[in-house]
């Protein structure tokens, strides 16, 4: 198994990031973490459990220009970061013309330009061998009504990170991207509460935090190309054209 000085992991205080970072200490008792994400409190008491190998950044996925800057003021005793998280992320399920640009514009900021900008910023010092982990979703497969702005942004940032992938082999370096079905989440239980309730909305398969980070940490040491879970939405990856005619006829609709 290949070992990591400095994991880097966004949106730690969430489900999926937390359960990760846990999973990632495991597996790397040598390595150094820095976790980011815009709740401080969570990220402090995140730290506190890694002790005295973790620190905690609250930097604003809003805003990618500011994430240079940001990337400067990583500790530089961790060294450069060799396996990166981007697992941040907001939803919401709201049709087009009631998203508004601003709100519009943040979901594709969180959930693709700053992912980008930062595997961007680490592939700069990055050494042969590390890995890039891009949490895209399986809304961006399929045409989920409300999800414009958040499916197209997931759908833009996984098509990049399979390309990256490809790309990015010549250099040992593996970018594993993630495609979660709904998830037991804060995140998820907003975006039901979004939705007009109904058998669809009541029936779709949902995942536990813990079971898609064990999978996560073993794509890393299988050096894996993604991860798609809960299993049954293999069939929706797969199989697209199906699950997307599917999903257009089915999908709960959003209540605004």
């Amino acid at each position: 198994m290949r070992d990591y000085h400095h994991i880097l992991v966004t949106g730690a205080a969430g489900a999926i990031g937390g359960a990760l970072t846990e999973r990632l200490a495991g597996h790397y008792p040598d390595a150094c973490f820095t976790l980011v994400d815009v709740n401080e409190a969570a990220l402090k008491a995140r730290c506190a459990a890694l002790g005295q190998r973790a620190r905690h950044a609250c930097w604003d996925l809003f805003q990618p220009d500011a994430l240079g800057a940001r990337w400067q003021e990583l500790d530089p005793e961790h060294g450069p970061v060799d396996l990166l998280v981007n697992c941040a992320g907001i939803m919401d399920i709201i049709s087009f013309a009631s998203t508004g640009w601003d709100q519009g514009w943040k979901l594709l900021a969180v959930n693709m330009v700053s992912p980008l900008r930062l595997a961007d910023l680490a592939l700069k010092d990055m050494p042969d061998g590390g890995t890039i982990i891009n949490v895209a979703s399986m809304a961006g497969r399929v045409p989920i009504a409300g999800c414009s702005y958040y499916g197209g942004a997931k759908a833009g940032m996984a098509h990049a990170s399979e390309i990256m992938h490809n790309e990015l082999a010549s250099r040992d370096i593996n970018v594993i991207t993630v495609y979660p079905g709904p998830i037991y989440s804060g995140l998820e239980s907003h975006a039901r509460d979004q939705v007009k309730a109904g058998p669809v909305s009541k029936l779709i398969p949902t995942g536990q935090p813990d079971a898609i980070a064990t999978r996560i940490a073993e794509a890393v040491t299988e050096r894996a190309p993604r991860v798609i879970y809960p299993p049954v939405y293999n069939v929706a990856h797969y199989f697209n054209g199906v699950a997307r005619w599917v999903t257009a006829k089915a999908s709960p609709q959003p209540l605004t």
